[in-house]
């Protein structure tokens, strides 16, 4: 199979129309896309390589959904609406199954969110998959990481550490499988391999909340990003942390790490004033996803992790580095 074949069976998707904004699609030299009058693009690019993001063994059809997945939780973290996505992908056989299957997990979540592939390329190397996504928001409503503010409230959403477990079992990491057992549970597994970008939640606390990112690599990490381009300094209560029953029963070392270094979780790490914790809590019911209250913004420099009594803890918490 020929690499203009290739994106004929899989990519090309003739009898699909496509939305509104999709001038023109997958065909051309570039994409066509328009946004709606007087908002902004927002643009994000993410790329997964097998043996550093991924396992070699992985179920295509969840790599699929997880390429793209991720590249939405970047729209989701500035409050966009997707418009359409790119992808380049490198492939070392042109495997017609999983190829199948592969796009079969991509385009599901792509037409969850209205969010159609527009273009890209296919080429012959290591397996490799890169996705540009474009979305769009109103000018002034992107949630930025550099617009928390002193005395901001630091909310997360759903729950951090399930896919660092599911890793870790999959690992083979001892403490792992004692405390998940012989088999990975499907909904443990997913948290790692199909996460859920949250879209809904994202757009809307768009005009509510201040800064925003989402969690990639870990909770701990990833707030420094927030408090270094935001000149703030954050408390963190690890009491007030929502934990998994999975994460339940492990050793306090281990069950921190998962909480505050794990990455892949993709949930919202966000702040917002004070003033709007009602306006919050109606976003995340609107869009069905939990938001809970984990720490506040301070003027002092650095992130502190508090105890139940309110003591600093010293938690070896570091994030995910592609480089290390």
């Amino acid at each position: 199979m020929g690499e203009f074949e290739l994106i004929q069976r899989h990519f090309r998707r003739d009898g699909v129309t496509p939305p509104a904004q999709v001038v023109l699609g997958v065909g051309d030299d570039c994409a066509l896309l328009q946004p709606a009058p007087g908002h902004q693009l927002a643009i994000s690019t993410d790329m997964l390589v097998e043996g550093r993001h991924f396992f070699a063994d992985v179920d295509p059809e969840a790599l699929g959904h997880k390429a793209l997945a991720v590249n939405l939780s970047d729209l989701a973290a500035m409050g966009a609406r997707p418009l359409g996505f790119t992808l380049a992908l490198s492939l070392p056989a042109a495997n017609d199954a999983w190829l199948a299957d592969f796009a079969r997990g991509l385009f599901a979540l792509a037409d969850a969110h209205a969010c159609p592939l527009v273009g890209g390329d296919t080429t012959r190397g290591p397996l490799n998959i890169c996705i540009t996504v474009f979305g769009e928001v109103m000018p002034g409503r992107a949630l930025r990481r550099d617009a928390a503010q002193v005395g901001d409230d630091i909310y997360v959403s759903g729950r951090t550490g399930e896919a660092r477990l599911a890793l870790e079992w999959l690992l083979g990491t001892p403490w792992a499988r004692a405390a998940v057992g012989p088999e990975l549970p499907t909904d443990l597994r997913a948290r790692l391999e199909r996460p859920t970008p949250r879209l809904e939640l994202g757009r809307a606390l768009a005009g509510v909340a201040h800064a925003a990112l989402d969690l990639s690599d870990g909770l701990t990490g990833d707030l420094g990003h927030i408090l270094a381009a935001s000149g703030v300094g954050a408390d963190i209560a690890l009491a007030d942390l929502s934990v998994a029953p999975a994460l339940a029963g492990l050793p306090e070392a281990e069950r921190l790490t998962c909480l505050l270094s794990g990455g892949d979780d993709y949930e919202l790490l966000f702040t917002a004033p004070v003033s709007a914790r009602e306006a919050v809590q109606a976003a995340a019911g609107t869009s069905g996803t939990a938001a809970t209250r984990i720490g506040v913004a301070t003027t002092g420099p650095g992130l502190r992790l508090l105890n139940a009594t309110s003591q600093v803890v010293v938690v070896r918490a570091n994030s995910f580095d592609h480089f290390a």
